[in-house]
C-alpha cells in the first residue's frame, strides 16, 4: 500500500507530527513488502487482560479452583488469564500458549499480579500432546459432548443467582473429570488441561457476555460450599477492618509504583518525528482532499461524559467505544484506543477511512491523539449491530429486513473490493461488525485489519488474523490475503442471517460449526429447520433456498466462489422474489428498493 504513511501524515499534519520514528520504519517496511506487521501474542495478553474484569490484585479471599492453584492469592490472575485465553481463541481459533508465549504473556501482567509466575499456569501450555495441542474446532469435534454439558448447566448463571444454581455448575465441572477418564478421552493426569480446553472454548463463544463469563469464573474458582455466588464483588466479607488497612497500604504502595513508573517512561520516551523528519521520508506528494478532523481531546470527554460507562456500548479488538453527542450535537461512537501495541490499528482505519466513503461504509468524522492513547470518532448507528439483533432474545429481524441487510453489506464490501487504488480486504466481516442504521441501513465497520492489494496483484501475505468461525481456512493454511477471504466470511454471516445461529451450534448434542449443519441439511433433512425461528415461518421459500445456496458457494472452496458483485445480483433477485410473494412482515416497513 504505496501511500498508508502518506495518508497518515498527511491527515495529521507534518508539523504537529508526533508519529514515533520506529513506527514510520515498520510502515515504510509493509509498504514496500506488502506484509503485515502481527502484533506479539504478549502484547494481546497484556491488552486483553487489562479490559477484563480481573485486572486487580487478588484480594486472596477467594476460592483455589478446587485446588488447581496453589494459593487463592492467585485466583484473579488465573481468572484474567483464563479471559485472555477466551478472547485469544474467539479470535484465532487456538486455545494454549506454547511455553514461551506463555512466559511472555506471564511476565507482561506483573504489574498487575505482582505473584503471577508462580501460580501453575506452566501446565496450561501446548506441547503435551492431547488436549494441550487443541483447537476450539478439536474441542467440538471431540470434546462435543462434555462442551454442550457444561454449557447446559451453567449458561442460566447470573449475577445475584443463588448457590443452588452455581452448585449445578460446579457439580457438571467435577463430573466433567470422571467423564473424560471413563470414556478414555483422556488420561487422569491430563483432565485438567482438557476441563480448561472446554471452558475456553465456551467462554470464547460468549465472549461479548462479560457479566456472565464472570460469574461463571467466580462459581468454578470458588467451588466450595456457604459462599454465596453473586459475582466477585459480593463475596463473603471478612476482618473488614483488618482489610481497610491491607487496602490503604495496598493503595500507598500502588501510588508510589506509578509514580516510579511514569518517572521512569518520561525518562525513556521514544522521540517523535520533526519536520525535517518526515521531509526526508517523503519520496512523492501525499494524497489530497482528506476528509479527516482532528477533535480536541477536551470535547471528546465532553461528548462521552468523560468515557463514562452508562456510555460503553461495545468492544473491539484494540479497545473500548463509547457513544456520544459532539458539541455541534451530532451523536457520535468513540473508539478508545490504547498506544499499547495498537497503533498498527489506529493508522489502518485513518488511512482506510479519511479518504474511502461509501453509504454502506461506517464514516469516520475525526480522530484524537494523545500521548498515549488514541480516539477515532464514527458516525453513531443507533440500531447498533447485526449481532445483537440476531441473538437478542427482544429483538427480530424480518425477512425483508434481513435480505435488505445482506445487500447493504455486499454492497460495501464489493465497493471496496473495487477500489480504484487497489483491492481493499477487511480481514473482519462478522454480524459485530456490521451496524444498523437509523432505517436499518447497514454500514461495515472496524477496519483495523483491513489490507490493500495494489492494482496487478493477485494477494498480499499476511499472519491469520480475523474471528474465529469466520476467517477463511485456506487463508488459515497458505496465509495469503485476497478478496476472496472476505467471501468466506460474508457466506458464513448469510447463514447466520437465515437461521439466527451462532458460528458454533451448541444446543446439538454434538455441537459443530453452522456450514458444516447447513451442508448436512441440504443433504437430506428439512431445510425449514436452518430457518430462524423467530421469523415465525413468514419468509419466500424459493427465496431462502437460494439464499442457502448462496451462502455455501460462498464458503466453498476458492475457485469455486462467487465475486462479491455476483453475491449483490444473487441478493437482489432474492429481495425481488421476496417481494412479489409478499412474504415481508406485517411490522415491516424499510424496504427498499435497489438498482444496479
Amino acid at each position: 500500500m504505496d501511500n498508508i504513511l502518506f495518508l497518515y501524515l498527511d491527515c495529521y499534519g507534518t508539523k504537529n507530527s508526533r508519529l514515533p520514528t520506529t513506527l514510520v520504519f515498520i510502515l515504510v517496511f509493509v509498504t514496500m513488502t506488502g506484509v503485515s506487521v502481527c502484533q506479539p501474542s504478549v502484547v494481546d495478553c497484556k491488552h486483553y487482560y487489562s479490559i477484563s474484569p480481573f485486572a486487580k490484585n487478588s484480594t486472596c479471599d477467594s476460592g483455589d479452583w478446587g485446588g488447581f492453584l496453589p494459593s487463592k492469592c492467585c485466583v484473579e490472575g488465573f481468572d484474567g488469564y483464563l479471559y485472555v485465553l477466551s478472547q485469544r481463541a474467539n479470535h484465532t481459533g487456538l486455545i494454549y500458549f506454547d511455553a514461551t508465549e506463555q512466559r511472555n504473556c506471564l511476565l507482561s501482567l506483573i504489574g498487575y499480579e505482582k505473584n503471577i509466575m508462580a501460580c501453575g499456569f506452566e501446565r496450561l501450555q501446548t506441547g503435551g500432546g492431547g488436549c494441550s495441542d487443541f483447537s476450539v474446532t478439536d474441542v467440538v469435534d471431540k470434546l462435543g459432548g462434555e462442551l454442550r454439558s457444561l454449557e447446559e448447566d451453567c449458561r442460566v448463571l447470573r449475577e445475584g443467582e443463588s448457590d443452588k444454581v452455581c452448585n449445578n455448575c460446579i457439580t457438571r465441572w467435577k463430573e466433567m473429570e470422571a467423564s473424560l477418564v471413563n470414556s478414555k478421552k483422556a488420561l487422569r493426569s491430563e483432565t485438567d488441561v482438557c476441563r480448561f480446553a472446554v471452558l475456553v472454548s465456551l467462554t470464547s463463544n460468549m465472549i461479548q457476555d462479560e457479566n456472565w463469563i464472570t460469574t461463571l469464573l467466580g462459581c468454578l474458582g470458588d467451588q466450595s460450599a456457604g459462599i454465596q455466588v453473586e459475582g466477585r464483588s459480593k463475596r463473603k466479607k471478612i476482618n473488614k477492618g483488618l482489610w481497610l488497612l491491607v487496602g490503604g497500604l495496598t493503595a500507598i504502595t500502588i501510588m508510589v509504583g506509578v509514580a516510579t513508573w511514569l518517572l521512569l517512561k518520561k525518562q525513556t520516551k521514544t522521540k517523535y518525528l520533526t519536520s525535517k523528519d518526515v521531509l526526508a521520508v517523503k519520496e512523492s506528494s501525499p494524497p489530497k482532499n482528506l476528509d479527516c478532523q482532528e477533535i480536541p481531546i477536551k470535547e471528546i470527554f465532553a461528548a462521552t461524559n468523560n468515557l463514562n460507562a452508562m456510555n460503553f456500548i461495545g468492544q473491539g479488538i484494540a479497545g473500548k467505544v463509547y457513544k456520544g453527542v459532539l458539541a455541534n450535537g451530532q451523536p457520535v461512537a468513540v473508539k478508545h484506543i490504547i498506544n499499547d501495541g495498537h497503533m498498527e490499528t489506529f493508522v489502518r482505519e485513518v488511512t482506510s477511512l479519511s479518504h474511502v466513503r461509501h453509504t454502506n461504509l461506517v464514516s469516520l468524522l475525526g480522530y484524537c491523539e494523545e500521548e498515549d492513547e488514541c480516539y477515532l470518532v464514527y458516525e453513531l448507528c443507533p440500531n447498533g449491530n447485526l449481532s445483537e439483533w440476531l441473538f437478542g432474545k427482544e429483538q427480530v429481524l424480518s425477512w425483508i429486513q434481513r435480505l435488505e441487510i445482506a445487500i447493504d453489506s455486499a454492497r460495501g464490501l464489493w465497493f471496496l473490493h473495487t477500489y480504484p487504488e487497489g483491492c481493499i480486504v477487511h480481514r473482519d466481516i462478522k454480524p459485530t461488525n456490521i451496524l444498523l442504521g437509523k432505517r436499518f441501513e447497514a454500514k461495515l465497520s472496524d477496519f483495523g485489519l483491513s489490507k490493500v492489494i495494489d492494482l496487478g496483484q493477485s494477494y498480499v501475505s499476511s499472519e491469520v488474523r480475523g474471528t474465529f468461525g469466520y476467517v477463511d481456512p485456506e487463508y488459515q493454511r497458505n496465509h495469503r490475503v485476497n478478496s476472496y477471504g472476505d467471501v468466506y466470511s460474508f457466506g458464513i454471516v448469510l447463514l447466520q442471517l437465515i437461521s439466527g445461529k451462532r458460528v458454533i451450534n451448541l444446543n446439538l448434542k454434538k455441537p459443530m460449526p453452522i456450514g458444516k449443519m447447513a451442508k448436512l441439511l441440504t443433504r437430506g433433512g428439512s431445510i425449514s429447520e436452518f430457518a430462524d425461528p423467530k421469523m415465525n415461518g413468514e419468509y419466500s421459500t424459493e427465496a431462502f433456498d437460494l439464499i442457502l445456496e448462496l451462502a455455501l458457494s460462498c464458503t466453498a472452496l476458492k475457485q469455486q466462489r462467487p465475486r462479491m458483485e455476483q453475491v449483490l445480483k444473487a441478493l437482489e433477485i432474492a429481495l425481488n422474489i421476496s417481494t412479489k410473494e409478499k412474504a415481508r412482515s406485517p411490522t415491516d416497513t424499510l424496504t427498499r428498493v435497489y438498482k444496479l
